[in-house]
C-alpha cells in the first residue's frame, strides 16, 4: 500500500498538473425534461482532439498549450454547441444543455456504438460491455454475457448438472459480488444455477470493476464487481422479439416492451421461455451431455421522473427445472438405486424499489435501495439431495453532496441486511439466520490529473461481531491518452460452504464438515495501465492490469488429502492470487476491430500443510476477437477464440484401486463465430459454437457405475458438449416518442 501512495506522489511531482476542463452534457427534448447524453463528442477545433461523454453525461478533456481554443459540442438529434476557452478557465466545470433539432432540417448523421472499452472518467478499473458487444454471442442467459469477453471466466462446474459459475483473477464467483443495478444479485441460493436466470437480451450494459468495489455497494465485493444495467423503460424498444434455437433443440424466446404511462411514469415487460426436450449422448457414456428442461422468468419494472423526485420500482420471477443423469432417466423413475438421476427445481420471486430525491441544496440528494427476495431450491445428485430455502431483505439508504464545488464530494449512508436461509445436504445442515447492520462514508476527489476515492463501513454481523472494510481507489492522467489507477482494499463475506459447493455431489465422495464457521477475509491491491493512442488515423489502446489478493482467512475445499473424502476446513497457512492481464485493441480501418489479450493467473492455498496451486484453474489464457462490419454496415461478423492452459486436477481414486494419472489438463482451443445480416427493424444471426469441436475424454470417471464409490463427475476442465450450431432473430421496434403538443416525432 505504501509503494502505491510513493509511486503516486512521485509521478505527480514528475509530470505537475496539466490544464483541464470537465463538465456533463443534458439533452433536452421537452421544457421541463433534461437527461444525460451518452455518447455526445465533445472537441476543441483548433487542437484538433476530442472525447465521448460517459453514460451520465459526464466528460473530461485536458487543453492544449494554446489558447483560446472553440470547444465543438454535438450529439446525435440535438442542436451543436460551441463554448470559447480561454486560459482563465482551465480547471473549469461546465454544464451543457443541447436542445433537440426536431425544428432544424432533417440531417442523417451516421455513429458506431462502442460496445467495450474502460470508462475512462470513473477512477476504479470500470470495463463497460455494451449491447453491441453482447449481440457477437448468442447470449442467451447470463452466463454467455462473457464469452467475448477477457476479464471474467466461466467454467462447468461438473459434467452431469450443466451448472456454470464465473471467475475472476482466478478466484471463485462467490467472491466477485454480482449486483442488477447496485441491487445484490445472484447471492445465496442463487449463487450456483443462477447465472441461467437472466436472459441476455433483456441487459443493456454490465460494468465489471477490478478489485474492491465502493464501500456504498456493501462488504462482499472481494476481487471484483459485476454490475448489470437492463434496459429502461423510457429508451428501450417498443416491441422487441427475440427467437434462438441450436442443433441440440434448445428453442428461446425473448420478449420486451417499453411504454409511457402518463406524462411521468414508464413501464417495461421483460418475459423469456426456453426449453431444451432432446437428449443427446454423443460421447457414449450412458450420461446426457447436457440437462433437459423448462425455464421461465418474467420481469416488470416502472419508473417515475418528476421534478424533486425520482423513482423504480419492479418484480422479477422465474422457474427453473432441469433433468440430467443417465439417458434412461426421466425425472420419474421410481426405482432411483439402479439408475442415476439429476434433477433441479429452482424457484425465485424478489421485488425492489428505489427512490432519489433531489435536495433544495445544489447537487445534493438522497435515496434509498430496498428488495426482498425469496427463493427455493431442491437439487437432486443420483441418492443425495440439496435442500434450501432463502427469505432475504436489504435496505441501503445514501445522502450525495458535494463540499464547495463538484470537485469534492461525499457520500454517507447506512444499509440493513436480512438473510434466513435453510440449506441441508444428506444428515448435513447449515441453516443460518444473519442481521447486518451497517454504515459507510466516502469521498471522492477529481482533480486535473489525480482523482481518488477515500471510503470505510463498518458493519456489525450478529453472529460474527463488528466488521470494517477500508477502501482506496486512484486514478492519475498522466497525459490526454494515458491513465495510471490504483487500488487497495479489505472485503469479507460468511461462506456457505453447501450451496457454494453444491455440485460437488455428483461425486461419491462423502463430505466433511468444517468444525466452524467463520467469516472469509481479504485485501485486494494492484492496480491498471490504460494507454490509447492513433495509428495510421485510427484509434487503439493497450491495458495492463495486475491485482494481488491474499486471503486472512479463507475456507478451504480439500479434494486432495483422502480420496474417498471432500474436506470443508478452515485455513491454515496461505491463500493467494496473483492476476495479470494484458489487453489490446486495434481498430485496422473503420471496419474491423481486432482485440487480444494474455492472462497469467498464480493462485496458491496450503493444502495438507503444503502450499499448491488450486484446482481447475488453468495458469494461462489467451483470447482473440475479430470483428468487421460492412459497408453498408447489414452484415457483422465475429469470431472469438480462447487458448486455456495447463491447470491442475484433483487425485481421483479408479476403479482397481488406481488413482488418477493425469495430475493435469490439457491445452486445449475454444473458437465461436457469428454472422448476423441487418435488414430495417429485423436482425438475422447464424453461429458456431466449440468450433474446434474439442471436449474432454471421458469427463465423468467410471460412469458405467454411477453408485460406486469411485464415480466422480466433478473433475471437469473441458467442454462436454461438441460443436453447436445456432440460429436466430431480433426484431427491434423503437417508441414512438411525442412532442411538446403531444404528436408523433
Amino acid at each position: 500500500m505504501k509503494l502505491i501512495l510513493i509511486a503516486v506522489l512521485c509521478t505527480l511531482v514528475l509530470f505537475g498538473a496539466s490544464a483541464q476542463v470537465k463538465g456533463v452534457v443534458f439533452g433536452q427534448e421537452t421544457t421541463d425534461k433534461k437527461e444525460p447524453i451518452w455518447g455526445a463528442r465533445i472537441k476543441l477545433l483548433n487542437a484538433k482532439r476530442g472525447v465521448m461523454s460517459e453514460e451520465d453525461g459526464t466528460f473530461e478533456i485536458i487543453l492544449p498549450k494554446t489558447l483560446p481554443d472553440t470547444l465543438v459540442i454535438s450529439a446525435l438529434g440535438f442542436v451543436s454547441d460551441t463554448i470559447v476557452v480561454h486560459r482563465k478557465d482551465r480547471f473549469a466545470a461546465f454544464d451543457i444543455t443541447l436542445y433537440s433539432d426536431q425544428l432544424l432540417p432533417e440531417v442523417i448523421i451516421r455513429a458506431k456504438e462502442k460496445g467495450h472499452g474502460i470508462q475512462r472518467l470513473k477512477v476504479l478499473h470500470v470495463e463497460n460491455i455494451g449491447a453491441a458487444e453482447l449481440k457477437k454471442a448468442a447470449c442467451c442467459n447470463l452466463s454467455e454475457t462473457f464469452e467475448t469477453n477477457a476479464s471474467v471466466d466461466v467454467n462447468i462446474t461438473d459434467a452431469v448438472s450443466g451448472a456454470k459459475k464465473i471467475h475472476m483473477m482466478g478466484v471463485d464467483g462467490v467472491y466477485t459480488q454480482i449486483q442488477f443495478e447496485n441491487i445484490p444479485y445472484l447471492r445465496g441460493l442463487e449463487s450456483s444455477f443462477g447465472l441461467n436466470s437472466m436472459p441476455g437480451t433483456w441487459i443493456q450494459s454490465m460494468q465489471i470493476t477490478k478489485g474492491t468495489g465502493n464501500v456504498v455497494n456493501g462488504y462482499e465485493s472481494m476481487v471484483g464487481l459485476v454490475n448489470i444495467e437492463l434496459k429502461k423503460p423510457a429508451s428501450m424498444e417498443k416491441l422487441f422479439l427475440n427467437a434462438y434455437t441450436n442443433r441440440f433443440g434448445r428453442a428461446e424466446l425473448n420478449f420486451n416492451s417499453g411504454f409511457a404511462l402518463g406524462e411521468k411514469w414508464t413501464s417495461g415487460i421483460f418475459a423469456h421461455a426456453s426449453t431444451t426436450p432432446f437428449k443427446f449422448d454423443e460421447n457414449r457414456d450412458g450420461f446426457r451431455d447436457f440437462t433437459n428442461g423448462t425455464n421461465f422468468a418474467l420481469f416488470n419494472r416502472y419508473q417515475y421522473q418528476g421534478k424533486k423526485m425520482e423513482a423504480q420500482l419492479g418484480w422479477n420471477a422465474y422457474w427453473d427445472n432441469k433433468i440430467g443423469g443417465q439417458m434412461t432417466f426421466d425425472g420419474t423413475n421410481a426405482d432411483t438405486s439402479s439408475i442415476y438421476g439429476v434433477t433441479l427445481d429452482s424457484r425465485h420471486i424478489d421485488l425492489y424499489a428505489k427512490t432519489g430525491f433531489f435536495l433544495k441544496k445544489p447537487q445534493h440528494s438522497f435515496g434509498v435501495v430496498y428488495n426482498m427476495k425469496y427463493q427455493t431450491l431442491t437439487a437432486d445428485f443420483g441418492p443425495r439431495r440439496f435442500e434450501g430455502v432463502e427469505k432475504r431483505a436489504y435496505i441501503n439508504a445514501i445522502y450525495d453532496g458535494i463540499i464547495d464545488n463538484s470537485s469534492h464530494k461525499f457520500k454517507l449512508g447506512s444499509s440493513f441486511v436480512y438473510s434466513d436461509m435453510d440449506q441441508a445436504v444428506d444428515t448435513l445442515n447449515n441453516d443460518r439466520l444473519e442481521i447486518v447492520p451497517g454504515a459507510f462514508g466516502e469521498y471522492s476527489y477529481t482533480g486535473a490529473r489525480l482523482s481518488a476515492v477515500l471510503g470505510a463501513r463498518a458493519d456489525y454481523h450478529n453472529i460474527f461481531g463488528l466488521q470494517a472494510s477500508p477502501r482506496i481507489h486512484l486514478k492519475y492522467a498522466l497525459t490526454e491518452y494515458t491513465d495510471l489507477r490504483a487500488t487497495a482494499g479489505k472485503g469479507w463475506r460468511v461462506p456457505n460452504y453447501l450451496i457454494d459447493n453444491v455440485s460437488l455431489l455428483a461425486s461419491s465422495r462423502d463430505w466433511i464438515a468444517p468444525d466452524s464457521i467463520q467469516p472469509e477475509v481479504s485485501w485486494n491491491m494492484g492496480g491498471s495501465f490504460v494507454q490509447r493512442f492513433k495509428l495510421f488515423k485510427n484509434a487503439h489502446s493497450i491495458t495492463v492490469d495486475f491485482y494481488h489478493t491474499r486471503f486472512e482467512n479463507q475456507l478451504i475445499i480439500d479434494r486432495d488429502a483422502d480420496l474417498n473424502s471432500i474436506i470443508f476446513n478452515s485455513l491454515q497457512g496461505k491463500s493467494f492470487s496473483n492476476s495479470l492481464q494484458v489487453e489490446i485493441e486495434v481498430n485496422a480501418g473503420k471496419r474491423v476491430v481486432l482485440r487480444g489479450a494474455y492472462k497469467w493467473l498464480d493462485v496458491k492455498a496450503t493444502y495438507g500443510g503444503k502450499l499448491q496451486q488450486k484446482v481447475m484453474i488453468p495458469q494461462h489464457r489467451g483470447f482473440l476477437n475479430i470483428s468487421y462490419t460492412s459497408r453498408n454496415r447489414r452484415w457483422l461478423f465475429d469470431v472469438t477464440g480462447s487458448v486455456f492452459g495447463e491447470a491442475r486436477l484433483p487425485v481421483s481414486q479408479l476403479p482397481g484401486g488406481l488413482t488418477t494419472a493425469d495430475l493435469t489438463s490439457k491445452v486445449y482451443p475454444i473458437v465461436n463465430a457469428q454472422i448476423t445480416h441487418i435488414f430495417k427493424n429485423w436482425e438475422f444471426y447464424l453461429g458456431g459454437e466449440n468450433l474446434t469441436n474439442y471436449t474432454q475424454q471421458n469427463p465423468i470417471i467410471d460412469a458405467e457405475n454411477p453408485f460406486s464409490n469411485e464415480f466422480d463427475a466433478t473433475r471437469i476442465w473441458a467442454p462436454v458438449m461438441q460443436m453447436n450450431i445456432y440460429a436466430g432473430f431480433r426484431l427491434a421496434i423503437p417508441q414512438v416518442k411525442k412532442d411538446e403538443e403531444g404528436q408523433d416525432k
